[in-house]
């Protein structure tokens, strides 16, 4: 599947008749009232972008409201969560947002909000491991490939990720501690400019997750030699894990949520979270998300709130140990 038809099929409308099925949800207090505006706070086309408006459509169905996607990308997804923060805690401005969310309180010390306080956790949207990917004519095949490579180059080889602070910059560090090798961090705005210019060997290597870089491992363009998680993908079963491949502290997974804004009440919080659900359980969309390597996840509100929780501990110590601090 090439670039554009995968852009075409992750935006496809699930029409309403896939939805039929659904039980109907009780709104109370007529909310919501009008159309919904998602803030995804990373540009079009990157996995975050395309996981929302994957999701973002059938909840509309459900809603009978539009879900209105509006990309507001820059500064590690600060710029449009920030939007989030400071809106009406009415249900009608969200946030579907990657893991970075809860990354984001360790790296920066000046923010303009708490992502962790300032926000209130709805729903767990899905999850997807990371692949580690080099250039499809490169002559590194797998991570001893790698390792070497990069150590006889050990001031000209550098490693690219969607943003400063996402997992897979995160990952790309851990991966420097634990191989001892010596790598530039090259941040982009987004996963398509990374990946084109991995694509051309301006840079050497990159983790990333897998919506918006498995149509170009399939297409040939990239190499994947390597997936986080703990068992291999079913999208690429013949790529080892990086735990198979010596490395078991690299179980990372880049992960997608929904918010709103602080205060949010719990019966709006209840039936976003439950539109969410009855769409990630959904044959089409699970198997849209299959395709993209995704896992459909749904939690409720207060184990969504635990999971951030537990999140946020775990890359804390990632960032330390890296000595990471971005201005």
């Amino acid at each position: 599947m090439n670039r554009r038809q995968f852009m075409k099929t992750g935006v496809a409308t699930l029409g309403s008749a896939q939805l039929a099925g659904l039980p109907s949800l009780s709104w109370g207090n007529g909310y919501p009232s009008g159309p919904v505006r998602v803030v995804i706070p990373f540009p079009a086309g990157g996995p975050t972008d395309v996981v929302g408006r994957l999701v973002t459509q059938p909840m509309a169905e459900i809603l009978k409201q539009p879900l209105v996607v509006d990309n507001r990308g820059g500064a590690s997804g600060t710029i449009g969560a920030d939007m989030v923060a400071k809106a009406a805690p009415n249900g009608l401005t969200l946030l579907i947002n990657v893991s970075a969310q809860v990354i984001n309180p360790s790296l920066y010390p000046k923010l303009p909000h708490d992502p962790l306080k300032d926000f209130t956790p709805i729903t767990s949207l899905a999850s997807t491991p990371l692949q580690l990917l080099v250039p499809a004519d490169s002559s590194i095949h797998n991570v001893t490939d790698l390792i070497r490579y990069v150590k006889a180059r050990p001031s000209g080889c550098s490693f690219a990720s969607s943003s400063n602070g996402v997992p897979g910059h995160l990952a790309g560090e851990l991966f420097k501690m634990l191989t001892g090798i010596s790598a530039v961090h090259a941040p982009y705005k987004g996963s398509a400019p990374a990946l084109t210019d991995l694509i051309g060997g301006q840079v050497t290597f990159m983790f990333d997750s897998m919506p918006a870089s498995l149509p170009l491992v399939k297409a040939g363009k990239l190499r994947a030699i390597g997936v986080t998680g703990t068992r291999r993908s079913k999208s690429l079963p013949d790529v080892p894990t990086l735990v198979e491949s010596g490395f078991p502290e690299m179980t990372m997974t880049t992960w997608y949520g929904l918010w709103g804004p602080a205060k949010t009440p719990p019966e709006i919080v209840a039936v976003i979270q439950s539109a969410a659900a009855k769409a990630l359980g959904t044959p089409e969309l699970k198997a849209r998300l299959a395709d993209l390597s995704a896992e459909p996840m749904g939690e409720s509100p207060e184990r969504f709130a635990t999971f951030c929780n537990q999140e946020a501990d775990r890359y804390a110590k990632i960032i330390k140990a890296a000595g990471i601090r971005l201005a």
